[in-house]
């Protein structure tokens, strides 16, 4: 396992295309994404490959703001990012129809901690908390689609 590399899935209960609805829509993560405080975006792009913003975020008494560029953007397929800031990395959502009635979603992050938060060490450390905090939040997505 790298150190700060995160993949979680699950399974909707909903079609694909009510999924992404969700999912496209970058300005309304901090609805469901519970470390996430705020989204400010750079321009007024909110969709696609060029979209920056800053993401604030707090995992319990750590706050970083993050400058993110969504670098992928495959519509009803998947959305990168990159991190810059306190935290650097990319993550990357997709999405898999097996059915007509099933998404699954899938969330694969690799951050990298500077060396006030620990270097490597740190996010080995923090791998775990992320996994939990990132799972709850795709069971948010998930309760927001299916609701």
């Amino acid at each position: 396992m790298t150190p700060g590399h995160v993949t979680i899935s699950i399974t909707i209960a909903a079609p694909l295309d009510a999924v992404w609805d969700e999912l496209e829509r970058i300005e309304d993560h901090v609805d469901w994404m519970a470390d996430a405080e705020s989204i400010e975006f750079h321009t007024d792009q909110r969709r696609g490959i060029g979209t920056t913003f800053t993401c604030r975020t707090k995992i319990g008494p750590l706050r970083t703001s993050d400058v993110m560029t969504i670098d992928a953007w495959d519509d009803h397929r998947a959305i990168g990012v990159t991190h810059a800031g306190a935290v650097t990395g990319t993550g990357r959502f997709t999405l898999d129809a097996p059915s007509t009635t099933t998404t699954v979603v899938t969330w694969d992050e690799q951050l990298t901690f500077p060396w006030y938060f620990g270097g490597a060490l740190g996010a080995f450390a923090a791998s775990p908390v992320f996994r939990w905090i990132w799972s709850r939040n795709l069971i948010r997505l998930r309760d927001r689609v299916t609701s």
